[in-house]
């Protein structure tokens, strides 16, 4: 799983424009895990749909976002906590 599955979810599922999406992409990082933050702090997503990207993220099969997802379930400091 990488940046495109990411934007393919964000779209898809969650229906978040290709304009917020590219927002988020100007003024964030190029590392993929870091947009659905860039997107919450731009007001661009709302925290039910943060968490639902987080919890889809975690379950992907590969390890692109392994350093978030394990940082989070150690308790690590997030938005919705």
């Amino acid at each position: 799983m990488g940046k495109a599955q990411l934007l393919d979810y964000l779209r898809g599922e969650l229906a978040i424009s290709n304009s917020a999406i590219a927002v988020a992409l100007r003024h964030g990082e190029q590392d993929a895990s870091q947009l659905p933050m860039v997107l919450w702090q731009y007001g661009l997503v709302t925290l039910e749909q943060l968490n639902l990207i987080f919890d889809w993220m975690e379950a992907q099969p590969t390890e692109p976002f392994k350093i978030f997802t394990e940082k989070r379930s150690q308790g690590c400091p997030t938005p919705y906590q």
